[in-house]
């Protein structure tokens, strides 16, 4: 347990958040807080495949994403719309909390069909998200560039390499006129079939309640879902240099010492939402400690959920 957890399991809420001088600080308490008292520890289900990889965190001008980590590479092309235009490759915190309620609701119901309407909206909300303003845009957009784009992963392993072609989803996950609205989401939508057959052979777990904490720090959820993985599968402690930690989290970031400063807030707030983790660092990296099978985020998630299979074992 990180020292913000012992502070307030000694101390309590109000005198840690009391203690915590800095802004960072704070967030720091109120986040592990929430985690420390949620009793419902929902799960929610991420691909394995994007312990190692990710999304951009900004918009980018470019139409091919790749990022690489360890043995797994992963390639989005942005898809076009009627016109043939490049509608852009899709990014930040609501992709990825998107994605999260559609692989959630996949592995636990064992389904391509996923439902949504009032569905996915409910749990948006209940995830700090919700259906107006900003919020609204941001939704749709993300919403359109992850119906439309194509997606490759790549996995190295002794045979050669694994190719995994398809997309996220094989309907639009809503309308796309600009004057429809939220609630005319589509009853049901379906994963793209090789989307789907990996993410049931390369399940992972994670804490939703965690999520929605950090949930609108797109590097934040990066690093707690690379941290939710890779702590469970060490078998010693294991040093990481900033280097590595640079190659898998340093897009956008053409600096590296500009990456090295700003890396510290999306850890930070990444260990606060784990509080059985247990990472140092120094001037040469991060070195990673296992975390006990029966801590963190379970894979018990219900009668749908069979075997938990890793894929970057």
């Amino acid at each position: 347990m990180g020292q913000v957890h012992q502070l307030i399991t000694t101390h309590g809420f109000e005198e840690a958040k009391a203690r915590a001088v800095a802004k960072l600080d704070r967030q720091c308490v109120e986040t592990a807080f929430a985690v420390m008292s949620d009793e419902d520890q929902r799960i929610g289900i991420m691909h394995a495949g994007f312990s190692m990889t990710a999304l951009p965190h900004k918009d980018i001008a470019e139409t091919v994403w790749n990022r690489q980590g360890g043995n797994v590479k992963l390639r989005i092309d942005s898809g076009t719309d009627e016109n043939g235009l490049a509608v852009g490759i899709p990014f930040g915190s609501i992709a990825r909390m998107i994605l999260l309620y559609l692989q959630t609701e996949a592995v636990k119901t064992r389904s391509r069909e996923i439902e949504l309407g009032r569905s996915m909206n409910r749990w948006l909300s209940s995830m700090g998200i919700d259906n107006g303003g900003k919020s609204y845009k941001l939704v749709r957009e993300q919403s359109r560039r992850l119906s439309l784009c194509r997606l490759t992963f790549y996995r190295a392993a002794e045979e050669g390499t694994h190719v995994t072609n398809g997309s996220f989803v094989r309907d639009a996950i809503l309308p796309t006129r600009e004057s429809d609205q939220l609630p005319l989401w589509r009853e049901v939508i379906r994963l793209d079939e090789s989307f789907y057959e990996s993410l049931i052979s390369h399940p992972m777990p994670v804490l939703e309640s965690a999520l929605r904490q950090i949930g609108s720090r797109s590097m934040a959820i990066d690093v707690y879902v690379w941290l939710a993985y890779r702590l469970h599968h060490l078998t010693a402690p294991t040093p990481i240099s900033w280097r590595s930690i640079y190659d898998q989290f340093g897009g956008g970031y053409a600096q590296f010492r500009q990456f090295k400063a700003k890396f510290k807030e999306p850890l930070a707030l990444a260990l606060a939402a784990y509080p059985e983790a247990h990472v140092s660092a120094d001037d040469e990296g991060l070195m990673l400690y296992r975390v006990h099978p029966r801590k963190g985020p379970q894979c018990d998630i219900g009668s749908g959920a069979q075997s938990l299979r890793p894929m970057l074992a």
